[in-house]
């Protein structure tokens, strides 16, 4: 579990996590490991939310790939539809589908995603629809303490970074998942 918010205001984009990873129950202490959620990937920059295995999925499969443009919503749409058919031919410990009751017709990341580069925040769900925002949006499992936090500020007198760190603090604050340090990065648009 995780928090990471990406915030836009006027020409400055954030994007900014923790670096806590969870194992059940435990954390390990900040001195002693860092997860990395955002990685950079063309001129765009994608954090991940669920299962930690993603991120070594994600590094792996990335290796593989001479360049990866995620700069529209078609774009992002052909990268995940050609990742989540590479998932299931290359990484056979991928399920189709989630174990809930009521599974929905189509196949489960299992995880979500969240991309910002100069054309905007995009959102990747786990079902790999792709919504683009214009001001802010965050995923994981603080996401509703982050998105509160962005909701209160965005109006006032408060740059794109420290609505972002304070979006990040609030979920560290309130959700047991999300703990550690804080990875920001800017983006100018």
């Amino acid at each position: 579990m995780s928090i990471a918010v990406a915030v836009h205001k006027g020409q400055e984009l954030v994007i900014a996590a923790d670096t806590q990873d969870s194992f059940g129950s435990n954390r390990v202490s900040f001195d002693n490991y860092r997860s990395k959620k955002i990685v950079p990937i063309g001129d765009s920059y994608v954090a991940t939310s669920g299962w930690g295995v993603y991120e070594d999925i994600l590094n792996d499969y990335l290796a593989t790939r001479e360049s990866v443009a995620l700069n529209t919503k078609p774009q992002i749409f052909a990268f995940f539809m050609k990742f989540w058919k590479d998932l299931h031919d290359h990484y056979s410990f991928v399920k189709d589908q989630t174990d809930e009751d009521e599974a929905s017709p189509f196949g489960e990341l299992d995880s979500t995603f969240l991309i910002a580069n100069r054309r905007g925040i995009f959102y990747v769900s786990s079902n790999m629809s792709i919504t683009k925002f214009e001001r802010y949006f965050a995923i994981g499992s603080g996401a509703s303490f982050s998105l509160g936090a962005m909701y209160a500020l965005y109006d006032l007198n408060y740059t794109a970074e420290e609505i972002a760190r304070k979006a990040v603090e609030t979920a560290i604050t309130f959700n047991v998942y999300c703990g550690g340090n804080i990875d920001l990065f800017h983006i100018q648009c």
